[in-house]
């Protein structure tokens, strides 16, 4: 299922040019790019952008992220999260709920969750019946994906695969084809082989000055993974 069509990016609108994150070399083609796939993903070098656009993106579309606000920063960047405000997405036939997944704010996420259990137990059963606490980070993590995405909506998720085995990751690849197929659209950054290999999915590389298609044997994490285990054969 695919409810989000596309996002357009306002370059021209930016209020600077050469502060995070509008100086990101990734947005300097300003070109729209397409999202009209169940699943999408972006790759690029640490840095390159994807994640601070799937941030973004999750705004533009009123998807709440969740976030540990009482830690303090060394400094902070007046322009870091305003990135939404300059782009323009494009809806099939409207906005759905979702939800935006990072492992660095997912145990925020599961604290609120315990708490709201507390008051009403049954909130857990929309995440396996049991504390997402009381799990491995990596199975915790499988029984949100397991139990969230059997919800329609818009799911972004920010390198998934932080937590999992790459037994795991073959699992949640498996979830992403069995939900796509269904009222789920995927929107994720990643560094993952294995995830990128989904059959069907668009792969955007943001290591350029826009977000362009490209195959799964040309990402550069494929070719690094082959290259090694290859040498590692001979």
């Amino acid at each position: 299922m695919t409810h989000l069509l596309r996002c357009s990016v306002h370059r021209r609108r930016f209020p600077v040019q050469d502060s995070y994150p509008f100086d990101l070399r990734v947005l300097r083609g300003a070109e729209p790019f397409e999202l009209d796939r169940p699943v999408t993903f972006f790759v690029g070098e640490n840095g390159s952008g994807k994640s601070t656009v799937l941030r973004a993106i999750a705004r533009a579309c009123g998807i709440h992220i969740w976030e540990d606000s009482d830690k303090a920063r060394l400094a902070r960047n007046s322009h870091e999260e305003l990135l939404h405000l300059y782009l323009e997405v494009e809806w099939r036939d409207g906005p759905v709920p979702g939800s935006f997944f990072s492992a660095d704010r997912f145990r925020a996420f599961s604290q609120s969750v315990d708490e709201w259990a507390i008051e009403d137990p049954e909130v857990l059963e929309v995440y396996g019946g049991k504390s997402l606490l009381v799990q491995s980070h990596g199975q915790g993590h499988m029984s949100f994906f397991t139990h969230r995405f059997r919800i329609k909506g818009l799911y972004l998720l920010d390198e998934p695969e932080n937590a999992l085995s790459p037994r795991n990751q073959l699992a949640l690849r498996r979830e992403l084809q069995a939900f796509s197929r269904g009222e789920a659209q995927f929107i994720i950054a990643t560094h993952s082989p294995l995830l990128l290999s989904l059959p069907g999915a668009r792969i955007l590389d943001f290591d350029g000055e826009a977000p362009r298609p490209v195959d799964y044997a040309d990402t550069e994490n494929c070719r690094i993974f082959k290259s090694f285990f290859g040498k590692q054969a001979q």
